[in-house]
């Protein structure tokens, strides 16, 4: 019976994972077809002619400019969110003093606010300190909106160390700042690892805020590029396949690298006491 329940398991799950990679593989067979194909053929059907062109004709066009936007501003948007949210963290959950749980308070109150809803008064500030049309507005609105969830992921890991660590290393002489960065921070690893998935996923797919701070194409990021591929009157659908299938690459390298650490950080977090 045993036996059976595996075997009914694993093929419960390969139908998921069918249906999961199915999306990937017709996008990629999407992107190597011409126009004609596109709307002529079955859409399951094989490419007649495979338009390796078309990634090539991408990239040559400016997608490789966004590109690199997309890879340094997620990137940096990242390292300042996991930095900043772990510092509270830590001041919240290891330190005794009399407004932390206020403080706490106000970081959560972000998740009950809609994204977008502050697009208003956000482009209202950065216009008044001239950071319109500025990848800094896209990276400082990136860490903001993202400390929140990033904090509650943290809180529950940090909860569970042993205050025996932090004694220890005070016993030894160590700093309040030198214990966090070389004992602490260290072993949040696996919590790191899903907040960098989870932060990830959400800058580099985001199109709202980069479209409305950015009007420079020296500046726009892979989501919002792409509109160069749509005219009025002709839309190039081939070449729109291959940048999203450019745009699916570093999700997919983060998250095979990083899927082992993800599970163990999504545990570990879970478990208090």
């Amino acid at each position: 019976m045993n036996r059976i329940g595996y075997v009914f398991l694993y093929i419960c799950l390969g139908i998921v994972a069918v249906f999961q990679i199915f999306p990937i593989i017709w996008l990629f067979l999407f992107s190597l077809k011409s126009n004609q194909e596109i709307f002529a053929g079955s859409p399951f059907a094989l490419p007649k002619e495979w338009l390796w062109e078309n990634y090539a004709k991408v990239w040559e066009g400016g997608i490789g400019l966004y590109f690199f936007n997309s890879v340094w501003i997620t990137a940096l948007a990242i390292i300042f969110t996991a930095l900043l949210a772990s510092m509270a963290t830590f001041a919240i959950t290891r330190m005794q003093w009399k407004l932390d749980k206020f403080v706490l308070g106000l970081f959560m109150v972000g998740l009950m606010i809609p994204i977008h809803s502050a697009i208003i008064p956000l482009f209202n500030m950065f216009l008044s300190v001239n950071l319109i049309d500025n990848p800094w507005s896209i990276v400082l609105t990136y860490t903001a909106y993202n400390l929140p969830i990033t904090m509650m992921i943290l809180l529950g890991f940090y909860y569970t160390l042993p205050r025996e660590i932090e004694e220890a290393a005070i016993i030894d002489g160590c700093s309040v700042h030198r214990m966090f960065f070389r004992i602490i921070l260290p072993m949040t690893a696996p919590v790191l690892s899903t907040i960098v998935i989870i932060n990830m996923i959400y800058n580099w797919n985001e199109f709202v805020f980069v479209n409305t701070f950015i009007s420079s194409d020296e500046y726009k990021t892979l989501t919002v590029g792409i509109q160069n591929f749509i005219g009025q009157y002709m839309t190039d659908w081939g070449a729109i396949g291959a940048t999203l299938i450019i745009s699916l690459l570093p999700i997919l390298a983060a998250f095979i690298f990083f899927s082992n650490k993800v599970v163990e950080g999504i545990s570990s977090s879970a478990v208090k006491g």
